[in-house]
Order: structure tokens, then C-alpha cells, then sequence
């Protein structure tokens, strides 16, 4: 990976990182359904009207959205709501890094090298570390719901691979037309009764903090996140980009702390050095490849 963009896909585990106590600001609002349909809906409307359509083929656009958009985010709305702490989310959820190699491996062909195991198996380690060290503080359907969360993200890196968009931002804004219908969908199914109250209350001054959180997850996020993401996973193996994403924890735990309370225990810190020496690693192997 070029300097440049080594550069790039260091900011991203910071916007990320920032996303979870976001998200947790806004949940204390809005049902976790209904959070996830306005999220992309407040992208797909600016999308729509200002940004030209991608020259990618509608499969891949699609399977773009429904892996990162309404994969993604039910199912990690759903076990932030039902009792995953911020900071352990942004931990599990960076399964879809070793989830991600796998699948390019099986569906794109990608190499499977010893190095590069290693640094991901040395990651993996440290992710493993901190999430031994921390499974009594959420019980197993939110654990398992992040989880699935982050195997619809590694879909969504696959299908955002195989688009190879000329203009990844264009992607990125133009995939969130996917996700609104399914997930408005699940949200009258599931939530019905408290759509109302959380919308007739978004704008009084107790939902402020998760509106500020809802644009933050919208704007520095998603948009120039995920911009910044899908641009990288158009210009290199998924393999090597997907790596980075697990400094996501140190940032997650640290935001976490600082805004939400929840304390880092030093084995955590500890094996979050495990984390970033396995990205460095892994990163560094693709790239002589």
C-alpha cells in the first residue's frame, strides 16, 4: 500500500472507532430498526438528487448495500439495543476482517499466504484477548447478533470489490438506496408501536445527543468512511485493506471510555498491541506480494 493511502486507511479506524458511542447516543432515542432506516435515508436523498449514478453493474451495487447497509447495521443495532456494550461491539464486529480473507479467498481468488496468516492469526489473537476478557459484560444473542453483523460487513467488502466503481464515493452514496425499504420494513414489524413517539420526539431537546450521533454516523462514518474504504478496496486485494479495520477496538474502547464510561482493563490494552502488530504484519506482507 502506497503512503498516501497508508495514510487513508489509518483515519478510517478513528472515524469508525468514534461511530460506536455515536451510535450508542443515538439508540438511546430511536429503536434500532428505525436508527438504521434513517441513517441511509439521509444518504440516499442527496444521493439521489446530486450524485451521479456508478458505473458498476446493479448486482454488485446491490449486493453492496444489503451486505454493508441492512446486514451490517440490524444486526448491530439490534445487539448494541439488547445489551452489547459500545467498545466490546467495535471489537466483535472486526471479525469481518478474517471473515472478509476467507471469502475473497473462496470467491475472488486472493492468495492465502503464511505471512499473511500470521499477522492475521496474531490479530485475531489479541481481538480474542480482549473478548475473553470481556464476555461477561454481554450475553450470548448480542455477541452472536454483532457477529452476524460483521459477516453481512465482509459480504459487503466482497460485492464492493467485485463492483471495482471508477468513483468509490459514488458507491458509497449510492449503495444507502438499498438498505431504507428492508429496513423500514423490519422496524414496522418489529417496532411499530414505538416508531411514532420516537419520531414525534426527534426534535426536542432530549433527543439532541442522538441526533448529533445519528450525523456524525451519517457524515464522517459512513460517507467519508466508507468513501474512503471503498476506494482503497478498489485499488487493492481485499485482503490487504481488510486488516486495518481491526485498530477499530483501540479507538472504539478509547472513545468509549472517555464519552461512555466503559474502562479498558490493562490485559485489554495489552493485547490491543497484539492487534495493531498483526495489521502491521499482515499489511506489510501483502504488500511485497
Amino acid at each position: 500500500m502506497q503512503g498516501g493511502d497508508r495514510g487513508l486507511v489509518l483515519l478510517v479506524p478513528v472515524l469508525w472507532g468514534l461511530n460506536f458511542p455515536a451510535t450508542a447516543l443515538m439508540l438511546d432515542h430511536y429503536p434500532p430498526f428505525l436508527a438504521a432506516t434513517l441513517r441511509f435515508v439521509l444518504m440516499a436523498i442527496p444521493a439521489i438528487l446530486f450524485v451521479p449514478f456508478p458505473q458498476v453493474r446493479l448486482r454488485w451495487l446491490i449486493g453492496t448495500g444489503l451486505g454493508l447497509g441492512v446486514m451490517q447495521f440490524s444486526f448491530l443495532y439490534l445487539g448494541m439495543a439488547t445489551g452489547m456494550p459500545a467498545g466490546l461491539a467495535s471489537l466483535v464486529l472486526q471479525a469481518s476482517a478474517p471473515f472478509t480473507i476467507l471469502l475473497a479467498a473462496a470467491f475472488l481468488g486472493e492468495r492465502l499466504t503464511p505471512l499473511r496468516l500470521a499477522g492475521i492469526g496474531l490479530a485475531v489473537l489479541g481481538l480474542a484477548i480482549i473478548g475473553a476478557a470481556r464476555a461477561q459484560s454481554a450475553a450470548l444473542l448480542p455477541m452472536m447478533l454483532t457477529l452476524l453483523a460483521a459477516l453481512g460487513w465482509a459480504v459487503g467488502n466482497i460485492c464492493s470489490r467485485l463492483a471495482r466503481a471508477p468513483k468509490p464515493l459514488h458507491l458509497t452514496m449510492w449503495m444507502s438506496i438499498v438498505p431504507p425499504i428492508p429496513l423500514y420494513l423490519l422496524s414496522l414489524l418489529m417496532e411499530g408501536p414505538r416508531i411514532a413517539p420516537a419520531l414525534g420526539g426527534a426534535f426536542t431537546a432530549a433527543a439532541m445527543p442522538a441526533n448529533l450521533g445519528l450525523l456524525y454516523i451519517v457524515v464522517f462514518a459512513t460517507v467519508l468512511g466508507y468513501g474512503i474504504w471503498n476506494t482503497l478496496m478498489s485499488r487493492y486485494p481485499a485482503s490487504e485493506v481488510a486488516p486495518w479495520s481491526m485498530l477499530v477496538p483501540i479507538v472504539g474502547f478509547s472513545s468509549a471510555w472517555v464519552m461512555l464510561g466503559e474502562r479498558p482493563r490493562l490485559l485489554e490494552l495489552a493485547a490491543g498491541m497484539l492487534v495493531i502488530a498483526g495489521v502491521v504484519l499482515a499489511s506489510r506482507t501483502a504488500a511485497r506480494q
